[in-house]
């Protein structure tokens, strides 16, 4: 199947400035992906570019089957942008801004009743479509934008931080609603929040200074870039014999680094069947009580971390 959007050797310059340096990319269609890097690193030039708000200063894409910058009136029917920033008209009904947004996309009659009943029932809004926009929660507002984004039935959906002001509550409805998508839509999203990527997102690219430096599934980039990492939890009232364990565990050549979180040592290793039974002969010689030994399966802002070491945060020891 062909890729729904494609780059290749994609550059935008601003001036002196390379925002966008040589990007290559595929998205599969139907997939969800998770577009990440630091503030700067190029994220909404990305999908400025993608979407044909911009042009590009040298490369080329294709989305959707078409180059957004010469795509027009078909492109727009094919794709759909939800900016991070949407306005919402607050005295209109939830309804009404549906039928109106049908109505440009060129809905009439019976089929704009039928396509804003659809999106609706899709994003959970039935009961409040009476109501006017201004008295939504922030969750359903997001959900609302999401309803209006879907109305012209997009091939790609593009996504700027769709959940980033949101309550937990409001996250998860906005989560659960993007995981329904798949396969249905091919959505590209903008997020900071890792943990949100990692929980719906079935494919990730990371960008740094305008550079791609990783695009794989969650498990590709978990074995390629992830380090094993070993969690020790201590025992209350072990603060000092935890330092001298720390300082031992530091000696091993099999240990690459160690964090550590109040009572809890996160302890990176090079070779995780090497280093299991090492760190385990350590404990058991050192003395120190023990209430947690376990492997942790490495999340993704372990592989953010590494790959971005610039958003690193120092180690915090007590």
């Amino acid at each position: 199947m062909e890729a729904a959007i494609v780059c290749h050797r994609l550059v935008k310059r601003y001036g002196d400035i390379t925002a966008l340096d040589r990007l290559d990319l595929e998205v599969p269609t139907g997939s969800l992906f998770g577009f990440l890097g630091p503030n700067g690193a190029g994220k909404t030039t990305t999908i400025r570019l993608l979407t044909g708000l911009a042009w590009p200063s040298s490369g080329r894409a294709v989305v959707a089957g078409l180059d957004p910058a010469r795509g027009g009136i078909e492109l727009r029917q094919r794709i759909s942008h939800q900016d991070q920033q949407s306005k919402l008209y607050g005295w209109m009904k939830g309804r009404e801004l549906l039928e109106f947004v049908g109505r440009l996309f060129g809905f009439r009659g019976p089929d704009l009743r039928s396509r804003v009943d659809e999106v609706l029932e899709k994003t959970g809004l039935v009961e409040a479509a009476g109501r006017r926009v201004a008295g939504y929660s922030g969750g359903m507002r997001q959900r609302l934008n999401l309803a209006q984004a879907l109305m012209n039935r997009p091939q790609v959906l593009f996504l700027d931080e769709p959940a980033s002001s949101l309550d937990p509550a409001g996250r998860h409805d906005v989560l659960d609603l993007l995981a329904d998508l798949r396969g249905q839509v091919t959505v590209f999203m903008s997020s900071h929040i890792l943990e949100d990527v990692e929980k719906v997102c079935d494919r990730v690219g990371i960008i740094d200074r305008g550079r791609l430096v990783a695009d794989a599934t969650m498990t590709e980039l978990q074995a390629r870039f992830a380090e094993p990492v070993f969690a020790i939890e201590l025992e209350p009232g072990q603060a000092a014999a935890g330092a001298d364990l720390v300082t031992v565990l530091e000696q091993s050549a099999l240990v690459g680094g160690i964090g550590r979180n109040g009572a809890v040592l996160r302890v990176a290793v090079n070779d995780a069947s090497r280093a299991g039974p090492e760190i385990m002969r350590i404990l058991a010689s050192s003395g120190v009580h023990v209430a947690r030994f376990e492997r942790i399966r490495p999340s993704l802002e372990d592989v953010f971390l590494r790959l971005v070491p610039s958003q690193r945060p120092p180690e915090t020891r007590e």
